[in-house]
């Protein structure tokens, strides 16, 4: 039988004495550490809750406040119709003096808009307007300028727009493409950040809105499919309206998917035709030569 030696006997008394005596007085300071300011779990995990007002609404076919004036990166006057003509438009909102987000979202779409197959200022127009009317024009021309640096075609400069503009206009713009943004404090406590979504818009010559891509790596392919829809398939070739037919655009995505109906379709058809063709081939027949004397 074994024994217990006084002297492991003595420390495990302590210990359960302590626990009963001071246990209490444990716990009470515990959750004076851990008060509703710094919750446990899950609960630490939770966005803030002013997050949630800064989504986005994905209003297609919203015409957009076209008769609004903005200021371009050279200061002038400029309605936001000047750039929808006859080629579908590529947008972003941000603000110039972000340093987090609105970088990756420019960096992502000059990326993606680069491997495109498409031209700015032939096949589409890039309108960037910013969301603080704080911002100048002068710090468009910053912003411009790096994005230029980005895109990798610094004669794309004609059809790249940043604009700047008083809050009522800003405020049109938002509420028509259904970007919702709140402001938040900084680092230093000053109320002079956004909180937004990262998002590239299409919109159509006419000045509608077409697709959503979210994110801040933008897919060539979503990309170049969301333009030729919106140029209602003006642009592109024939083998881009063939993927055009075999995809959908999911709105809840914000991407491009395989329509995986259309293209059994597709297949069946393709098969079909090649069963066709078969069988008039087998079915004709043979050519006669005259016997040579």
């Amino acid at each position: 039988m074994r024994r217990w030696s006084s002297t492991a006997f003595v420390p495990a008394l302590f210990l359960a004495a302590a626990s009963v005596l001071f246990g209490p007085a444990l716990l009470r300071l515990s959750a004076q550490q851990y008060s509703a300011e710094k919750p446990l779990g899950a609960a630490a995990q939770s966005p803030p809750s002013y997050l949630k007002n800064a989504g986005i609404s994905q209003n297609l076919n919203q015409r957009l406040p076209l008769g609004d004036h903005f200021r371009d990166s050279s200061g002038a006057d400029v309605t936001l119709g000047t750039y929808f003509h006859q080629r579908p438009v590529v947008m972003a909102l941000v603000y110039y003096r972000c340093r987090l987000l609105c970088p990756q979202v420019l960096n992502g779409m000059a990326a993606s808009l680069r491997q495109v197959g498409f031209k700015a200022g032939k096949e589409y127009d890039i309108v960037v307007a910013s969301i603080d009317p704080a911002d100048t024009p002068a710090d468009g021309v910053a912003e411009k300028e790096k994005f230029l640096g980005w895109l990798g075609d610094p004669a794309a400069a004609s059809s790249v727009h940043f604009l700047t503009g008083a809050q009522s206009s800003i405020t049109d713009l938002a509420q028509a493409t259904g970007f919702h943004y709140v402001l938040v404090p900084g680092p230093d406590g000053k109320m002079d950040q956004y909180a937004h979504s990262s998002v590239i818009m299409i919109a159509t010559p006419d000045g509608r809105m077409s697709k959503y891509l979210s994110g801040i790596d933008y897919q060539p392919r979503d990309v170049r499919l969301a333009l030729i829809q919106a140029s209602n398939r003006h642009i592109g070739t024939a083998s881009d309206l063939v993927l055009l037919y075999c995809c959908n655009y999911s709105p809840g995505a914000g991407k491009y998917t395989v329509s995986v109906l259309r293209v059994m379709g597709l297949a069946g058809m393709g098969s079909v035709f090649m069963l066709g063709l078969m069988l008039y081939l087998l079915s004709r027949k043979p050519r006669s030569f005259p016997h040579s004397a």
